[in-house]
């Protein structure tokens, strides 16, 4: 027999959810099956899969060892699946935790076998105990934002089930306000707000911004200039706070490509011109663009300075302007 007890971050979901996560490996009938048996109950009574779960609430399985090894997902070894990294940490609380992502980094998988941000976050919680192995069963911690691979930046964590949803709420109403420092091509002497509608080329994985409403969705995309800088060999560049009003995929590189202020660095909606001189001059070999700013609907702020690549950039242009 197998008993587990619900805790803070398994409650307010359906038993039968809870199930399918505790024995993925198990056909849907053969979790139903076991019910309607009382090979697993809820609590020492019967149950058919749709009761709400309570912290507290114990779950007992009737089933052989063999059975069970065989329907409940084998975790990994911890040092395999979830690796320990040194992370920039920001923010840390009992629910989230937010980190400064460099670029270079996923923020979740985008295939098997990929490491991302969610298995390094995983792998310090392990690390630092503030997660059991036992509980990755029925919930694992998880981004609730997404940076493009090559974005660097503030990238908020659900520790828990309670701040997953909280955070998924915010940034779904857009309460959380989300500001990004990027270097683009030319000057720009004054704060703006521009509006249009993103297409989306889903064979180039493409955006494109026009002004007329199509199909599209609709972005709004407000900028304050921050420095400008001059080269001899590329002109100006501006260093701009962007403010991301709506959040699009690819929503800043492209709004500000579409009016001729393209990011430095970005190959997809980018100058080549500029990117080669960067490149060439400052190994610059992703996009400048980096989550600099949050602000929570309970006020909070929390900031990341630019770093690496970025204020290598920010270091040599000044020094050229001055």
């Amino acid at each position: 027999m197998q008993r587990f007890q619900i805790g803070e971050n398994e409650k307010e979901q359906r038993f039968d959810k809870y199930l399918k996560k505790l024995l993925p490996e198990a056909p849907g009938s053969f979790i139903y099956k076991m019910l309607r048996k009382k090979n697993i109950t809820l609590n020492g009574k019967k149950a058919d899969g749709s009761e709400k779960l309570h912290q507290g609430d114990e779950v007992k399985l009737f089933l052989s060892e063999e059975t069970f090894a065989k329907f409940a997902a084998a975790l990994q070894q911890v040092s395999q699946k979830y690796p320990c990294a040194r992370l920039d940490i920001i923010y840390e609380d009992k629910d989230i935790l937010v980190i400064n992502k460099p670029a270079g980094m996923l923020s979740q998988k985008a295939k098997d076998g990929d490491i991302s941000a969610n298995e390094y976050i995983i792998g310090y919680l392990l690390s630092h105990h503030k997660i059991q192995e036992s509980e990755l069963r029925t919930f694992r911690p998880s981004v609730c934002n997404r940076l493009d691979r090559n974005t660097s930046g503030l990238l908020i964590a659900g520790k828990s089930l309670k701040g997953l949803q909280d955070m998924a709420k915010q940034l779904k109403d857009r309460s959380v306000k989300k500001y990004y420092c990027c270097l683009v091509k030319g000057e720009i002497l004054h704060s703006k707000s521009i509006e249009g509608w993103l297409v989306k080329d889903e064979e180039h994985n493409r955006v494109m911004v026009s002004q007329q409403k199509p199909f599209g969705k609709y972005v709004k995309t407000e900028y304050v200039p921050l420095e400008s800088f001059f080269t001899k060999e590329q002109g100006m560049v501006t260093l701009l706070e962007v403010h991301l009003i709506t959040g699009r995929s690819h929503q800043i590189r492209a709004h500000l490509a579409s009016i001729g202020h393209p990011v430095v660095g970005d190959s997809k909606y980018g100058e080549k011109q500029i990117n080669a001189w960067f490149s060439r001059k400052l190994g610059v070999h992703d996009q400048l663009l980096h989550a600099s700013r949050i602000e929570f609907e309970d006020g909070r702020e929390l900031k990341a300075p630019v770093n690496g690549t970025f204020q290598k950039v920010i270091d040599f242009l000044r020094e050229q302007t001055e």
